[in-house]
């Protein structure tokens, strides 16, 4: 792209920054808003990318994003792939005349060795339509794809945001694999995190979302510590509110898991309800994800008798989510490991007490034990278990913490102030680039320094890779949990 095509554009006044506005591609392979971290970060960052005055373009594959409406500047454009993980018949086999070219035949490919595709292929769909686009963009954002394909010109320079690194998920799947076969099938379906490692290294510029993620990129993905600045994310603070018309059911306990997967934690916080309902007999979970068939939650609930007493509930609403929290006594995140923690900084948000474990950034997020909320160590049921014991039971400590957890939120966790962090990331990239090709410079809003809280302390490579280790029927719950959201 030339200086005088990043010059050019849409018509229009400054943006908030008092700078030229910005034509943003936002890239990203999965885009459910609904079910994962990166739908909701791509669809509350691109409505105040737009709220800033820029040019937002989504570019997407199935799920594809839901992109909040009545945004001048924001728009959608679908970058199909085969979709093979779709409900209701994931690892389906494509039809003869769905195939296009040899990026499908890639996809099918992997998946039926036992693969993950996704993040490779889109990223090489996502190349070429650059490429054909070029000049149309100022910048381009990925949002964690890492995939070959973004390597080298796309016409714009790239800034890409690593949640935290899937290494770590792979590292705990691994940890928990009961046999030599399953320790098999966790190899091969993680290993576009080997292409995902080599990508990073050769990154510019890369955003986390919290201190701890950014520990984790530079150790388990080898990226320089100078090219990793961390922007926060947060909550949607207009819809994560308190409201008193709510009417508070005692016992209730929120959580949410995306999948039946040892990260989130919650076969321990089934453990601990146990434990609860021997001193709190109305104590009740509401899980916002998938009732897991099988595996160790389904095995904990039939082995304490807690049918009756956890609840799964998927697919509602924006409105009936947060109504959801505020009618809890308490909410909950169990897990060993979060990069930032969107259900914590939701809940206290809303107002709503939190038990928190201390895994990965949380405590970045939920801040310290018994000052926002009560803070316990990953993966130990037993603490879990005295932490919402404790705070079913304090009607004046969980209207303290519920408080506090609020004010939190709204000092440090919002996406209008992560809109303007990654702005002013965008302008120092394409500010290097022309530096780069030799003209002129300009000025433009100074990067802050990354921010974060005063009490931070607390803190896909081809078949053949791999050999091809089939699939089995027994994986295929949790990973099409993951491969969907």
């Amino acid at each position: 792209m030339t200086a005088e095509a990043s010059q050019a554009g849409p018509s229009a006044g400054p943006a908030s920054d008092g700078s030229r506005p910005l034509r943003i591609a936002l890239l990203t392979y999965k885009g459910n808003p609904f079910c994962g971290g990166q739908g909701v970060y791509v669809r509350h960052l691109s409505r105040e990318l737009a709220r800033l005055g820029h040019h937002v373009e989504v570019i997407g594959a199935q799920p594809y994003p839901v992109l909040d409406e009545g945004h001048d500047g924001l728009s959608l454009t679908e970058l199909p792939s085969l979709d093979l993980y779709r409900q209701p018949d994931p690892f389906r086999t494509p039809k003869r005349d769905e195939y296009r070219d040899w990026i499908d035949a890639l996809e099918v490919s992997t998946m039926w060795t036992g693969g993950f595709p996704e993040p490779l292929t889109f990223s090489l769909r996502a190349r070429r339509h650059l490429r054909a686009r070029r000049g149309d963009f100022d910048v381009v954002h990925d949002n964690q794809t890492l995939g070959y394909g973004l390597l080298g010109d796309l016409g714009a320079p790239l800034v890409t945001t690593i949640h935290h690194p899937i290494t770590v998920d792979r590292r705990l799947e691994l940890d928990a694999a009961e046999d030599w076969k399953r320790r098999m099938s966790v190899r091969r379906w993680y290993a576009f995190t080997r292409m995902q490692k080599r990508v990073a290294r050769r990154l510019p510029s890369v955003l986390t979302v919290s201190g701890s993620s950014r520990a984790e990129i530079v150790e388990d993905l080898g990226v320089r510590q100078d090219r990793v600045h961390v922007v926060h994310i947060g909550a949607d603070t207009d819809l994560f509110s308190p409201d008193a018309s709510v009417a508070v059911v005692p016992g209730r306990i929120v959580t949410t898991s995306s999948a039946d997967v040892p990260l989130k934690g919650l076969v321990f916080l089934v453990e601990a309800l146990a434990k609860v309902r021997a001193e709190q007999p109305d104590a009740h979970l509401v899980v916002v994800g998938k009732r897991p068939a099988e595996g160790p939650v389904a095995q904990a609930m039939e082995r304490y008798g807690l049918e009756g007493a956890v609840e799964f509930v998927k697919g509602i609403s924006d409105a009936e989510l947060v109504d959801l929290v505020r009618s809890a006594q308490v909410a909950c995140v169990p897990s060993l490991y979060e990069g930032f923690s969107l259900p914590a900084a939701e809940a206290m948000a809303t107002g709503t007490p939190l038990v928190a474990t201390t895994g990965g950034a949380i405590p970045e997020v939920a801040g310290r034990d018994g000052e926002t909320c009560l803070a316990v160590p990953p993966g130990d049921a037993g603490a879990l278990a005295a932490a919402l014991t404790r705070l079913l039971g304090d009607d004046e400590l969980r209207a303290r913490l519920g408080a506090a957890g609020r004010d939190r939120v709204l000092a440090h966790f919002t996406w209008a102030r992560a809109a303007e962090g990654t702005v002013a990331r965008y302008r120092e990239a394409v500010e290097t680039a022309r530096a780069g090709r030799g003209g002129p410079p300009r000025v433009t809003a100074t990067a802050p320094q990354d921010p974060a809280p005063a009490d931070l302390d607390l803190v896909t490579d081809a078949p053949a890779d791999t050999g091809g280790v089939p699939v089995t029927a027994a994986d295929t719950s949790d990973r099409e949990s993951r491969a969907t959201c």
